[in-house]
């Protein structure tokens, strides 16, 4: 006898797809399976793709181009107890240590076919025949189901008499509050279903997905232990020999250690469990089955794919930044003849919520800060929807600048502004501080050099309901700088910040005598500014403040320095946090220019 089992696995199982594989041929892209990818059975303990039995040679495509799913299923052979599903769980809590313990899968599978109650049958309708009417063995089923049409309001169409619950049931169904009869699809028309379109879209993606492919695991009953069955007699006694099953069954699947060992070769602890569940229960059925385990492409994490696949010794990618849809890889030299390969592993097993891999293939270097983004896997648009503090912001990463990295210091920042500050964003971007800033404080101004990064702060700023306390500049940060201290708004202005770590310090100077034409004498908000920064000096602190310093030609400048992340080996980013001494604001400039 053999059937199907199906574990539910605990975590959901990833939509797979075919590899994408190069050619064989071709030196300068040849890929091809490692020769670990099937040594022999390592001693550790679990599941892996060095142990169990990959699926023949032979029946895997020949296509060079393309490596299947396939070619990642793996055949473990267990032991399991077959026993009634009303004594699964009991068993289950006793023998927890000697059951499969491998992530991701559940020690108890399912039998088809047994679920059913025999006495429960007659309860449940029964197929038609060819004039429509239903067969019945004899009277007292026909009675039964027609019982059952009775309790759930369908008599009519067994000629009986509705009682006066169900009859007044049926009434308020047929009828509204004012008589009239109602209509079935009047609150379809009135209220459209949104659901329904999405609901097509997936049934139709459902159709067209092959047998098996979102299968996580399964099981397969290969063969009924004979020796096992003498062993449960000599056991639990000769009550216990096998019989004809009744009613649903479970599988236990014991640890792999056990695999191939009869009922008396198990150990003595399993044994005193199942005497003692015997002896309580006369009607305990048991049986030592074979089990074939099949653990499918989308059981294996994303790390464990690419440990098979990529040379032995190579560093494995397993981390990315995500920026809605997009999955971002910063992939070193000796990965980029795998690229498309490592994509397609990232795309695979991070579905639906990654649908494009893209790699940045050079530094930030233009003016507009963009990154030069190459698409490996999924689809080509690099416009997304990133949610970040309870906000929604649209990005196009072909054209501007986001980094999620920066959510937590953003967060920092955030949490530092009152309702009576009155912020500067000097390099806002498409604004992820100063959209999320104007929740909190009076008033934010906006700027930013890439006309991109402001059309999309200004649809940012109406798609959160804060265009009104936003204020948006387009133009460089030294000339809004001063241009915001030659208004009359300079005096309102408590926070800057300058968020442009590559060249924000060099934009100091702009503060240098933002009041020399006012009297000294009178009452200045001196704002808060806070700057960030690079630095590979083996002092990043000491060398930013330096920076600083030189760039406000002003030795006593109180610095509060903290490090944000190391975004390289060696180099940190900073953040500076300083009130603009009031030196530099008074300062003569045309001293200086002289």
């Amino acid at each position: 006898m053999i059937s199907n089992v199906f574990l539910k696995p605990q975590v959901v199982g990833l939509l797979p797809s075919k590899l994408v594989f190069p050619h064989r041929s071709k030196a300068s892209s040849s890929l091809s399976l490692p020769t670990h990818f099937s040594t022999a059975p390592l001693s550790s303990y679990g599941p892996s793709l060095h142990k169990g039995t990959p699926i023949p040679s032979q029946t895997l495509p020949q296509d060079d181009a393309v490596l299947c799913q396939e070619a990642f299923t793996r055949v473990f052979h267990l032991a399991a107890l077959r026993l009634p599903s009303s004594q699964c769980s009991a068993l289950e809590g006793r023998l927890r240590g000697h059951l499969l313990n491998w992530p991701r899968l559940r020690n108890i599978a399912r039998v088809p076919g047994d679920d059913l109650d025999p006495s429960l049958a007659p309860l449940l309708p029964q197929p038609g025949n060819a004039n429509g009417d239903f067969d019945y063995d004899d009277e007292e089923e026909r009675r039964l189901v027609s019982l059952q049409r009775r309790i759930h309001g369908k008599a009519d169409g067994d000629g009986d008499v509705l009682g006066p619950v169900l009859y007044r049931d049926r009434l308020a169904r047929t009828f509204n509050t004012s008589g009239f009869v109602k209509f079935r699809h009047l609150a379809k028309i009135s209220r459209p279903n949104r659901n329904k379109r999405r609901r097509k879209s997936r049934e139709a993606s459902e159709e067209v997905k092959p047998v098996g492919e979102n299968r996580f695991a399964a099981v397969e009953v290969v063969e009924d232990e004979e020796e096992g069955s003498d062993g449960l007699r000599n056991l639990l006694g000769e009550e216990f020999a096998r019989s004809k099953w009744r009613g649903s069954t479970r599988l236990l699947l014991l640890d792999e250690r056990y695999a191939g060992r009869g009922m008396e070769e198990l150990p003595e602890a399993i044994k005193a469990v199942l005497k003692e569940y015997a002896e309580k229960s006369t009607n305990l059925t048991l049986e030592l089955v074979r089990c074939k385990l099949t653990l499918f492409y989308d059981y294996w994490q994303m790390t464990e794919v690419l440990e098979a696949l990529l040379p032995e010794g190579m560093i494995i990618p397993s981390a990315f930044e995500t920026v809605g849809h997009i999955a971002h890889l910063n992939l070193r030299d000796e990965h980029l003849p795998y690229k498309r390969l490592i994509a397609k592993v990232v795309l695979d097993k991070n579905k639906p919520r990654i649908q494009t891999v893209v790699n940045k293939i050079d530094s930030i270097q233009n003016e507009y800060r963009t990154m030069q983004l190459e698409v490996l896997a999924g689809n080509h648009s690099l416009v997304t929807t990133v949610v970040e503090n309870g906000l929604r912001f649209q990005v196009d990463l072909a054209t501007v600048y986001w980094s999620s990295r920066l959510g937590t210091e953003r967060q920092r920042l955030l949490s530092g502004f009152t309702r009576n500050d009155v912020v500067c964003d000097v390099f806002s971007g498409v604004g992820p501080l100063a959209i999320s800033a104007a929740r909190i404080v009076k008033r934010v101004f906006a700027n930013d050099l890439n006309p991109y990064a402001v059309e999309y702060l200004e649809r940012n700023c109406v798609l959160n309901k804060l265009e009104r306390k936003i204020k948006v500049f387009n133009m460089d940060g030294r000339r809004f700088i001063k241009a915001m201290y030659d208004s009359d708004i300079s005096q309102s202005i408590t926070q800057v910040v300058m968020n442009l770590p590559s060249e924000a310090a060099e934009f100091l100077d702009a503060f240098r005598g933002i009041y020399k034409n006012r009297p000294k004498d009178g009452e200045y908000t001196l704002p808060l500014i806070h700057v960030y920064g690079f630095s590979k000096a083996r002092d990043p602190e000491f060398d930013f403040h330096e920076r600083i310093r030189i760039a406000l030609l002003e030795v006593a400048v109180n610095v509060d320095m903290r490090r944000v992340r190391l975004v390289a080996p060696g180099k940190w980013m900073l953040c500076a946090s300083f009130i603009l001494p009031k030196s530099v604001a008074f300062a003569d400039t045309a001293a200086v220019d002289t």
